[in-house]
């Protein structure tokens, strides 16, 4: 095969939606693959605040298919005692607690948190979502297990407000 078609063989897998491409001629042998999805994105999820009272109590939740746009982190709702509070998972996907491997992570427990501070990503379709803290406290508890898969609702971190 001449260099001009493998050439024009690149330009037409990357136009079109073709992961992998194989080519055997004798004993030549060439593989072309394409990344199809797109690049990692940091999202920061917007606030939204309501009233204690109004959370309901947990039960498991049917995983709700995710369109567009991530939907909001949901509000802290009240833990096993009244005086936590537990932050959720707003979305299914991948919970890490670092930015990346070889980072440190985004809070320990006993570390005194601020309203509006990341506490993890969570990574969902390539995209990786940073989950805001919506109160002032002390981090009590980290529920999740690094690096595993989180369902909606799934709670995350139990803070002690302050």
């Amino acid at each position: 095969m001449e260099y001009k078609q493998i050439q024009e063989l690149i330009k037409t897998i990357n136009k079109s939606n073709i992961s992998e491409l194989c080519i055997e001629e004798g004993e030549f042998k060439i593989i072309i693959k394409q990344e199809l999805a797109a690049p990692a994105q940091y999202v920061s999820m917007p606030q939204m605040s309501m009233p204690m009272q109004q959370a309901a109590p947990q039960q498991p939740a049917a995983p709700a298919p995710q369109a567009s746009a991530p939907a909001a982190e949901k509000p802290a709702a009240p833990a096993g005692s009244s005086n936590t509070t537990t932050i959720k998972s707003p979305m299914i996907g991948t919970f890490y607690r670092s930015p990346s491997p070889d980072k440190p992570v985004f809070v320990n427990v006993g570390d005194e948190i601020k309203a509006g501070q990341v506490l993890c990503i969570i990574e969902a379709m390539k995209l990786f979502n940073e989950i805001e803290s919506e109160v002032n406290g002390r981090l009590v508890k980290v529920v999740a297990d690094d690096s595993s898969p989180v369902e909606y609702d799934q709670p995350l971190f139990i803070i002690e407000p302050m």
